[in-house]
């Protein structure tokens, strides 16, 4: 059995014009949201207000000039919210993003700790 070996974690957050416009909680917020179909359910589910989910969405819808999220008024059926594509388009984007970043970090992890990583 081997030690512990040296681990890289990385979080991964995108800013526009020097200000914060998406990261790892605006993320998780609109797979909820797409898996759910309600923010307020998402919002629910990461254990935060609906209030502070909303403010969140819409500052990164603001400071990116898309909109994420299409959003049904409560009714009979209840009302919702769903990934617009341009939504689905970032999000895609920012998990491979992310995904490729772990991938090289790993890799630079291994070149330059080796005396500190196992190779698998």
């Amino acid at each position: 059995m081997y030690g512990p070996t040296l681990e890289l974690r990385l979080s991964l957050r995108l800013f526009f014009c020097g200000e914060k416009c998406f990261g790892p909680g605006p993320a998780a917020l609109l797979e909820a949201t797409d898996r759910l179909g309600s923010l307020r359910a998402a919002a629910a589910e990461a254990d935060m207000a609906y209030s502070k989910a909303w403010t969140s969405l819409r500052a990164c819808e603001q400071a990116l000039g898309l909109p994420l999220l299409e959003r049904e008024a409560g009714g009979r059926r209840g009302g919702g919210s769903r990934l617009t594509r341009e939504g689905r388009e970032l999000l895609t984007a920012y998990r491979t993003l992310e995904q490729r970043m772990a991938e090289e970090g790993d890799r630079l992890l291994r070149e330059l700790f080796p005396q500190l990583t196992l190779e698998d």
